[in-house]
């Protein structure tokens, strides 16, 4: 099981940290928070907002609403906590660079074993394409090999750009509810682009 990037309360503290920088609405400390990480994390509205709250309701953050956009900003209450747990908020940083490390090593690892599943989709493709050609049927044999063998790359890599779409797309549109921009008409025309595009994909692989 991954363990918790951040440990019981430090978030709340780190939150407080990156509103000393600057005022941020929700949506900016999430992505603060997504670069510290250099992209290995990235924290939901759920996880942000009630932190929020409760900095808000300690007299540690204040609430001003700007457009459609609730900013937040730090007190003098704020910046006298974070003076007097400097020493917890350096332990903290040093938490978040170790999370860096260990999500960054788990995402190497991912990348390991899906390349060490290709190799061995390529060593036994190889294998069958030897045998086959011990078989008398060299030249036929090896064309189709060649084709899967593409295919299977092809298919790969889709897959890995379907992903990253749906990760991507994910993020924004929980970006989008948290700040309460999200509508159905919205999520209805998404449902119609994905079917044209579906549609015109297939008719695509056909042709």
């Amino acid at each position: 099981m991954t363990p918790p990037v951040f440990s019981h309360g430090s978030l709340r503290l780190y939150l407080l940290s990156l509103l000393e920088d600057a005022p941020r609405h929700g949506y900016e400390l999430i992505q603060a928070l997504e670069g510290r990480f250099g992209g290995t994390y990235s924290p939901s509205a759920g996880t942000i907002y009630p932190r929020l709250s409760k900095l808000e309701e300690d007299g540690l953050v204040t609430k001003t609403t700007v457009g459609r956009k609730t900013v937040y900003e730090i007190t003098d209450a704020g910046r006298a906590e974070l003076a007097a747990r400097e020493a917890e908020l350096e332990t903290i940083e040093q938490e978040v660079t170790d999370s860096v490390r260990r999500l960054a090593d788990e995402v190497r690892e991912g990348v390991n074993l899906a390349l060490k599943s290709l190799r061995a989709d390529l060593a036994s493709a190889a294998r069958e394409s030897k045998r086959d050609a011990r078989e008398g049927v060299r030249n036929v044999q090896s064309a189709v090999a060649d084709a899967q063998l593409s295919s299977r790359f092809a298919l790969r890599e889709a897959e890995l750009a379907i992903n990253n779409f749906r990760q991507q797309l994910r993020s924004e549109l929980r970006a989008h509810a948290a700040r309460g921009e999200l509508t159905d008409a919205a999520v209805g025309r998404l449902r119609a682009e994905l079917a044209r595009v579906r549609a015109e994909l297939i008719d695509s692989l056909r042709h």
